[in-house]
């Protein structure tokens, strides 16, 4: 996950996941970033105007939630601010938010369905700086052989595991032992 520039019209809502606290960041057009669990990366208490959050912004938070608990929730008429991204991004972005909870895809399968069937390596790329996790379900898209591969959100491979496990993705149906 990337962090996107801290712009001053930028808003941060903060709310409690089974993963932990997450916070989203808004501007007027949309969803700017998605910051998972990871105290060093949410915003200072201080900063944080969740009084103020539209009303589109918190029922994204509660469809997080929702989703994080378990639910098959829809996340995609959730409106992402993606202005500032290459084409070819908001592409891969598109293309993965098209991914059910609970089904997984590969990173060729993206790319072929782009139109650029050797392009898993930059479809893979997109994703490792996806400003947007869970509403873009990077977490979803795996290698060809079914492997779990890079997610630059904190906690890695295993929070990309964990949050398999909880839509109940094939293969991943079985909660860990030591969770």
């Amino acid at each position: 996950m990337t962090q996107m520039p801290d712009h001053a019209q930028a808003r941060v809502l903060r709310f409690q996941t089974s993963l932990g606290e997450c916070a989203l960041r808004w501007r007027e057009t949309g969803i700017t970033a998605v910051v998972m669990p990871d105290p060093r990366a949410l915003p200072a208490p201080r900063r944080a105007r969740s009084a103020a959050a539209p009303e589109l912004v918190r029922d994204a938070a509660t469809a997080i939630v929702s989703l994080l608990d378990g639910e098959r929730t829809d996340l995609s008429w959730v409106a992402l601010e993606m202005a500032e991204l290459q084409p070819f991004r908001r592409g891969v972005y598109a293309a993965a938010r098209e991914i059910p909870a609970g089904a997984t895809a590969t990173y060729g399968q993206l790319a072929t369905e782009l139109g650029n069937p050797g392009f898993a390596r930059e479809v893979g790329a997109a994703l490792a700086s996806n400003p947007f996790p869970i509403i873009v379900p990077c977490h979803r898209v795996l290698a060809a052989d079914g492997a779990l591969r890079g997610f630059s959100a904190p906690g890695g491979i295993e929070t990309k595991r964990r949050m398999l496990e909880i839509e109940n993705a094939p293969g991943f149906t079985q909660q860990a032992l030591f969770a």
